[in-house]
């Protein structure tokens, strides 16, 4: 980010009406090496000297979590200044009451690298849809999630394959778990929800699964049966209330999202008027934010310059919306069952699914159970049901003695 003011400093100074001017760096350890262009006399461990001191009319929070941040960015808007973050887990957490903040202050809270990077999400939902309606969301928000499930298709390589690879090349955390457990996603599902739904939402309130569970085994008969895997969150507007939800899905593989693969992110969204719109590139590197961070930083400093300040934040309306119960979601699903090849199997479990309003569209079974008792797969795609429905049919089907394993599903997205 430094860099990235420092070699464009005469262009921004011209799209902002004045230069940019970096006057500290808050740090943990003054001492410890820093970026190239990043001036010793800049940095500092004291918050004081950069919130207090009232030349500083912009503070850039990128330190991520939830405390000293939040303090900081609410004693930054209490004085007057401006705030530019990229801290998805902060505004997740308390957007709503920091937007209020900002807007009784008349300053600007600027957050467009909280989700996707440098892709121009937030940017897109709060200006250039702003006469539309969005209708839905579909979106791939982590790029550890979807470089996993690329490899996984593509290589025919294990799920714990993959991470150590993710890890060794910087895609994945030491402790991966909030990447592959879907919090992640939940958090810029939650953020982008404030924009697109005008949704105060608690991020604890969205249903959230991540990848662990998937197998090669998912993947081939997803393949058979036209899809591929990806990890979507996953947002509609039902007028009195919303669905927000986080998880695997399968969709078509002529969908547009279908073939965004690697570390890339995307949004595809569903306008009243507009219809569909599709956002891609890099959700995340040092880069990509600081594209985001530094455009963000420009519109904050030139509301500033024109007598406007809060310019960018004074559209977020935001009102308490109930989320649909999961229960009541409709989808397609994707079923497995891992049983013994005994006689009558296949009619216990349609005879299960029917009783619970379960129609099946597709059912195979693969292959035979050997001698040594192995299990065999029975593959079933259902029809349009509600979740309630499809819960209730496996919690049935699991009581069976045939079963070699836990049941598990996939929820079918055509997008």
């Amino acid at each position: 980010m430094i860099q990235l003011i420092q070699e464009n400093a005469e262009y921004l100074a011209s799209r902002v009406g004045a230069p940019l001017e970096i006057r500290h760096v808050l740090v943990r350890d003054a001492d410890k090496d820093r970026v190239p262009g990043c001036k010793k006399e800049w940095l500092t461990t004291d918050p004081d000297v950069v919130l207090a001191e009232d030349a500083v009319d912009i503070v850039i929070e990128v330190m991520g979590g939830e405390e000293p941040a939040k303090t900081y960015v609410e004693r930054a808007i209490a004085s007057g200044k401006g705030v530019v973050t990229a801290n998805k887990y902060l505004l997740a957490k308390h957007g709503p009451r920091l937007v209020e903040l900002a807007n009784a202050q008349g300053v600007d809270l600027a957050f467009e690298a909280s989700v996707g990077g440098g892709i121009p999400i937030i940017r897109t939902l709060r200006e250039a849809l702003t006469s539309d309606w969005v209708l839905s969301v579909h979106a791939i928000l982590n790029g550890t999630c979807n470089y996993i499930l690329t490899r996984m298709r593509d290589e025919q390589i294990g799920f714990e394959g993959v991470l150590k690879d993710a890890q060794r090349l910087g895609y994945a955390e030491a402790d991966p778990s909030l990447d592959v457990d879907g919090h992640d996603a939940a958090q810029k599902l939650v953020v982008m929800s404030m924009l697109a739904f005008g949704a105060k939402v608690p991020v604890e309130q969205v249903k959230v699964e991540g990848i662990r569970h998937i197998d090669q085994l998912d993947f081939r008969f997803a393949d058979r049966f036209g899809y591929t895997i990806k990890h979507l969150a996953i947002g509609y507007d039902h007028g009195s209330r919303i669905e927000l939800r986080v998880h695997p899905a399968m969709v078509p593989r002529g969908s547009v999202l279908a073939n965004i693969d690697g570390v890339l992110n995307a949004a595809l969204l569903q306008g009243r008027a507009l219809g569909p719109c599709l956002l891609v590139g890099r959700g995340a590197g040092d880069m990509p934010t600081a594209v985001s961070v530094v455009a963000d930083l420009v519109d904050v400093a030139r509301s500033k310059i024109e007598g406007e300040p809060g310019l960018q934040t004074r559209g977020i309306q935001m009102k308490e919306r109930p989320l649909m119960p999961l229960d009541e979601v409709r989808a397609r699903y994707y079923l497995r069952f891992d049983v013994g090849d005994e006689p009558g199997v296949l009619g216990l479990i349609s005879t299960a699914l029917g009783r619970h309003g379960v129609s099946i569209e597709q059912m195979m079974q693969e292959g035979r159970a050997s001698e040594s008792g192995d299990a065999v797969p029975v593959l079933i795609i259902t029809h349009g049901c509600t979740e309630g429905q499809v819960q209730a049919a496996m919690a049935e089907i699991a009581g069976h003695n045939f079963l070699k394993g836990a049941p598990r599903f996939i929820r079918i997205e055509d997008v």
